[in-house]
């Protein structure tokens, strides 16, 4: 994907948190385009996990402004970020394993009838159809329990779930841990999936493997600040390890 002809979908100036003494972002810039996979890469501590939280609306930002279209926006909470279609697809997935994929598909956005019925059959359709747009063909059935779905499914389920109520940016935090060979696979290619259809995705991870395959752009926090924005087929593992750990100079980097 070519991000330079590409509008910016969600954008972070010069932001800052803090936890008492502790600065966890100090003056992070991020940006994410149209149909851009980024990566956000860092050490344990370096803020990543702050930043997502600040756009999803879980802390509220101490400093800096937040862009969304390139408007100014300013999200109090998670029903700010859900509005402007910022979905965030934590490590633990939030899925009910007591619940089949539909359910969990449709899990506080039930369609109901006047009467409050619940209307399956539709919601059954826009999940098989949300499932095959993402070409997820390894679910054997949408009224399947999520608990009897492997690691990779049940990825490829909480990422549905987020495409299928048209969110625009989509953060994956850690998608592939623990996950198998094959499984990581599935997951990788879903990622790849979600750029082509012209969403903004984040992708959160320590595995750099990862990260070349499927990143358009990666950005490196170290110890709260970005160090460094690269696009993927301009720099090297070695490039970005480094990075992590001692920082670059600012010229290193290509944005």
């Amino acid at each position: 994907m070519s991000t330079a002809v590409n509008p910016v979908t969600l954008e972070l100036r010069e932001v800052f948190k803090s936890f008492g003494s502790v600065e966890a972002l100090r003056g992070v810039d991020f940006e994410v385009r149209n149909g851009e996979v980024m990566a956000l890469v860092g050490d344990n501590g370096a803020g990543k996990s702050t930043l997502i939280k600040c756009v999803a609306g879980i802390y509220s930002i101490d400093g800096g402004d937040v862009y969304f279209d390139g408007e100014r926006v300013v999200i109090h909470g998670p029903k700010d970020a859900a509005k402007l279609g910022i979905e965030v697809v934590y490590q633990d997935l939030a899925l009910c394993d007591n619940l089949d994929v539909v359910q969990n598909m449709f899990l506080g956005r039930e369609n109901h009838d006047p009467i409050f019925r619940l209307r399956e059959a539709p919601m059954e359709q826009r999940t098989a159809e949300t499932l095959k747009s993402l070409s997820v063909t390894t679910i054997r059935s949408v009224r399947q329990p999520v608990a009897t779905l492997s690691g990779g499914q049940r990825q490829s389920v909480a990422v549905a779930r987020a495409v299928l109520w048209n969110n625009r940016v989509v953060f994956l935090d850690e998608p592939t841990a623990a996950l198998g060979v094959a499984q990581t696979r599935q997951v990788l290619d879903l990622v790849k999936r979600l750029g082509e259809q012209g969403l903004s995705v984040v992708i959160v991870s320590h595995n750099l493997t990862d990260v070349f395959e499927v990143a358009d752009r990666i950005t490196v926090l170290r110890l709260g600040r970005n160090v460094g924005v690269y696009e993927r087929d301009k720099t090297t593992e070695q490039e970005i390890v480094r990075a992590i750990t001692v920082g670059t100079a600012p010229e290193a980097a290509a944005s």
